[in-house]
């Protein structure tokens, strides 16, 4: 668990990582560690972000580490590929459960009986399905994952420990760590791989999108209208568990019908007691070690259905 961290909304048009920098480490003028991996070819187009903080930042470059490693190490390529591949199949099997479920739940919810405590019971019944469903998917990545760690070790592998040596002198020497968003699936399993935030420690640390999702306990993927699959919430997997009892929403004003009281009460409630929060342009919230702090005009999912501020 971490004592300090910051996370934020899409940096894209309202760029605010430079007063977070301040605000966590101030005066400290050692360089910006920033982790990009999950802009995958585009990690070293940063020059924005060099410009916006106004401080010396170093690039991890943990995508092109990675890459690096799989033209040194072969079978690990394989053996990730092997694993993606699985996680895939898993991802599949359990949204076919998932998609049932919620229609049965959303259905529940869109019912009219005021004060009928037969539909109440059903509610909190599919709820608690969803949510022994949920967890029964994150066991099984969890499962997937263990039994590649213990067939491959990636940790002792010759290319994996000299990338991991670097990584921890730029660490050592940094005076707080950036991770920024893009490609989630990208983003958890490179930081994985190297155990980047075992590495770095319980020191100052901010993020955005998915490098704020990477950082939770589970990770939620969603999106209203999809071009493409399923319309309902889905849990990916479990993330770092670096911050407690959050789900992070990004671009949740292009992604969320939050006019849709029903729906958003089945969100907040699959996911409770975690706050759901939308993180869009300018949302921030502050974590100091036992609560959760967020600024003006950051929005969560309430469980009567309503978007409120987070302090509300």
């Amino acid at each position: 668990m971490l004592s300090r961290a910051i996370l934020l909304g899409p940096q894209r048009h309202v760029k605010i990582v430079a007063p977070a920098v301040q605000a966590l480490v101030g005066r400290d003028d050692r360089p910006l560690a920033v982790v990009t991996a999950g802009w995958e070819e585009r990690e070293n187009e940063d020059h924005e972000l060099r410009e916006h903080v106004a401080r010396p930042v170093q690039n991890l470059e943990v995508w092109a580490r990675v890459e690096r490693i799989f033209e040194r190490d072969r079978e690990l390529l394989a053996a990730m590929r092997q694993r993606h591949d699985t996680l895939r199949r898993v991802q599949e099997l359990y949204r076919l459960r998932l998609q049932g479920a919620m229609d049965a739940t959303k259905e529940l919810f869109r019912r009219q009986a005021a004060n009928d405590p037969w539909l109440a019971a059903e509610r909190h019944d599919a709820l608690v399905m969803l949510q022994g469903l949920d967890s029964q998917h994150v066991e099984r990545v969890r499962q997937v994952h263990a039994e590649f760690e213990q067939r491959v070790r990636p940790g002792e592998r010759a290319a994996v420990q000299r990338e991991r040596r670097e990584l921890k002198a730029m660490l050592d020497g940094a005076g707080c760590l950036l991770v920024a968003g893009g490609h989630i699936a990208v983003l958890l399993h490179r930081l994985r791989l190297f155990d980047l935030f075992g590495l770095y420690g319980d020191r100052p640390l901010i993020a955005w999108s998915a490098g704020a999702m990477a950082l939770c306990e589970r990770i939620v993927l969603f999106h209203d209208s999809p071009p493409q699959g399923s319309a309902h919430a889905e849990v990916m997997e479990a993330g770092f568990g670096l911050l407690p009892d959050l789900v992070v929403l990004p671009h949740a004003n292009k992604r969320l019908r939050s006019d849709d009281e029903r729906d958003v009460q089945v969100f907040a409630r699959r996911f409770a007691p975690a706050l759901c929060v939308l993180f869009d342009g300018g949302s921030r919230v502050d974590w100091k070690g036992s609560r959760w702090s967020a600024h003006p005009g950051t929005r969560r999912f309430t469980e009567d259905g309503l978007v409120a501020e987070v302090g509300a």
